[in-house]
């Protein structure tokens, strides 16, 4: 969870009840997560998790869907500064995990849009609690891409690699017996 303090600012002009408004600091508690995404996918019609980059409304909808806090004031996202979103970009971008997966060289890259639909989708197919929808994104998506690697099968050797393996158990044992055939 990230937590962002938004300090008490200037007085603002509210032009809806034409008055002045003192805003008071708030303290933002901001969730990247699988609920996060779906809100705002719902909302933008758009996969989140692309390479296309975000308008500024955008991010801001974002950060709004990550509020875990109640009744925020809609102008404490208005006062946001680059430094604030430049945290929340670190924030998503971290792996939060220690542990991580070999990938296959030479591995076909899919071109499937990974939308929060599909990561549901995979979460029911693993067993994977609903309760983690909650977790950062980056550790489920571990946590997917662990289940991924432990469910396939074991792959196949060639010959040549099983003929190499066997020497080598054969000249180790052929050592430590003290035996020559």
């Amino acid at each position: 969870m990230l937590e962002i303090t938004i300090p008490a600012g200037d007085e603002l002009w509210d032009e809806k009840n034409e008055r002045f408004i003192y805003p008071k600091e708030e303290h933002l508690r901001l969730e990247h997560s699988l609920v996060s995404i779906s809100k705002w996918e719902s909302k933008w019609n758009k996969v989140f998790l692309s390479k296309e980059p975000k308008t500024y409304e955008q991010t801001i909808d974002y950060i709004k869907d990550m509020t875990l806090n109640k009744n925020v004031d809609p102008i404490t996202y208005t006062r946001l500064t680059n430094e604030h979103i430049d945290m929340v970009n670190q924030y998503i971008e971290a792996p939060m995990t220690a542990s991580s997966v070999t990938e296959e060289k030479n591995a076909p890259q899919s071109r499937e849009q990974i939308t929060s639909e599909l990561i549901y989708y995979w979460m029911l197919s693993y067993n994977i609690p609903v309760e983690c929808q909650k977790w950062h994104l980056n550790r489920l998506l571990m946590l997917i891409r662990i289940c991924n690697a432990k469910n396939k099968p074991p792959k196949k050797r060639s010959k040549r690699d099983l003929y190499r393996h066997h020497a080598e158990v054969n000249a180790a044992n052929r050592k430590r017996f003290k035996s020559k055939g």
